[in-house]
């Protein structure tokens, strides 16, 4: 048997080089048009916004409330927290040390002060710039840093390298919160984003859903010796609501299944909001499927995110989607964070999950699925709503950009698997 000639030494060292040169070229790309956005952004003023007041609507045993506009939202999770008799379970992504951030400081202490059992969680990489005076809190609350180094000594176990990206608020067992809003000044009011507010049985699987993700880390809060997070088991259950979360430490990602199923069997409409839309080909493929069928499949996404590199790669999705018929809404004057979806008139999500790769397969994430004709009702005319805020891409439009910035985009594109 003959062996296969090897290549060259000399080769393989320009080859290594070449990859080299082009990944550094990336990502230098990718650090300059951030901080040019950045620079750009500093002293510009907030442009108004559509948005609707909370509703709610019944669901099951209980009922789902709707906010699309931070103020509205904040008040009444502050009302809860300053309701609470028994338990807090508080989680976030960001949380700012701002006046809004302080607010929501302040009635947690309150609440710990009057005998009520804090617990509060927030990612310690994603706010490594708020001041460290801000995350000293009163010993009556118990605070989990999700830490900025899960991985620890394992740094090749990837299953490890998941960031906490949940938005949770659960109080006395009898109202809970989710979705994409994290806490601060910015998101009360410049922000379009969505929120739900749940009450009835459907909350427990919220609130184990917390449970277990204090009970796998509260190990590392320095200092402290305390029994893991105990809760009763829920004696009803709802099957209009379900609760589907990433658990990276498992390898377990339902969510971008949950989205691919109800994108599989929808035979009227699809229509999606998400910050970010870096998704893998499978999922192109589904919304292209779906909108050969004759469904009616939008897109909504910022017309320019904080995110800029993010919305140079995703624009590498538009042609195929275009194509293929899907409509592409671009939301002007402000950030639209919601990542929300309905299917059919019945099946609806809000959650934490934005459609890329961190969200659907890197992350901790957590997003409610509801079978409901009014939720999906609702959610479709907050939709409506922002989509008149909207600019729609026509074909003819993509087709005559610049070359520079089709460019542009073939060369950040290989960054996709990153984002």
């Amino acid at each position: 048997m003959t062996a296969r000639p090897s290549l060259p030494d000399h080769v393989l060292r320009a080859l290594r080089r070449t990859l080299l040169i082009v990944f550094g070229v990336q990502v230098l790309l990718a650090l300059g048009m951030s901080l040019v956005d950045s620079y750009r952004r500093r002293g510009k003023k907030p442009s108004p916004f559509p948005t609707s007041e909370p509703a709610t609507t019944p669901v099951g045993d209980g009922a789902v409330t709707t906010y699309t506009y931070g103020s509205d939202l904040y008040a009444d999770m502050i009302e809860a927290i300053e309701g609470a008799e028994q338990q807090i379970l508080f989680e976030t992504y960001i949380w700012k040390g701002d006046e809004v951030g302080e607010r929501f400081k302040q009635a947690l202490a309150d609440a710990a002060a009057r005998g009520v059992d804090v617990y509060c969680i927030y990612d310690g990489f994603a706010n490594l710039v708020v001041s460290p005076v801000f995350k000293h809190f009163p010993r009556g609350m118990k605070v989990l840093r999700y830490p900025i180094h899960p991985a620890g000594w394992r740094v090749l176990d990837l299953k490890r390298y998941g960031r906490d990206h949940r938005k949770i608020l659960v109080v006395d067992s009898r109202v809970g919160f989710v979705g994409g809003y994290n806490i601060g000044a910015a998101y009360e009011t410049e922000w379009r984003d969505t929120h739900v507010r749940i009450t009835g049985p459907g909350i427990w699987d919220l609130q184990r859903a917390f449970a277990d993700l204090w009970n796998a880390h509260h190990h590392r809060r320095v200092g402290r010796s305390e029994p893991p997070l105990l809760l009763e088991t829920a004696a009803t259950w709802e099957p209009h609501i379900r609760f589907q979360r990433n658990m990276p430490r498992l390898w377990i990602f339902p969510i971008r299944g949950m989205y691919l199923e109800a994108i599989n069997r929808a035979s009227r409409n699809v229509w999606i909001t998400t910050a970010y839309f870096l998704p893998d080909q499978d999922f192109v493929d589904a919304l292209k499927d779906a909108a050969a069928r004759g469904v009616d499949v939008r897109l909504l996404v910022p017309l320019k995110s904080n995110h800029i590199v993010a919305d140079w790669i995703s624009r590498g999705y538009f042609s195929q989607l275009l194509a293929a018929g899907v409509r592409i809404l671009r939301f002007k004057d402000a950030m639209v964070h919601a990542k929300t979806a309905t299917v059919d008139g019945t099946w609806s999500t809000v959650g934490t999950a934005n459609i890329d790769r961190l969200s659907l397969q890197g992350n901790y994430e957590i997003n409610v699925e509801v079978i409901d004709a009014g939720l999906a009702e609702q959610l479709e005319q907050v939709f409506l709503l922002d989509q008149t805020n909207c600019l729609e891409l026509t074909m003819g439009e993509w087709q005559a950009r610049d070359l520079h910035r089709k460019f542009t985009e073939a060369l950040l594109g290989p960054l996709r698997p990153l984002l």
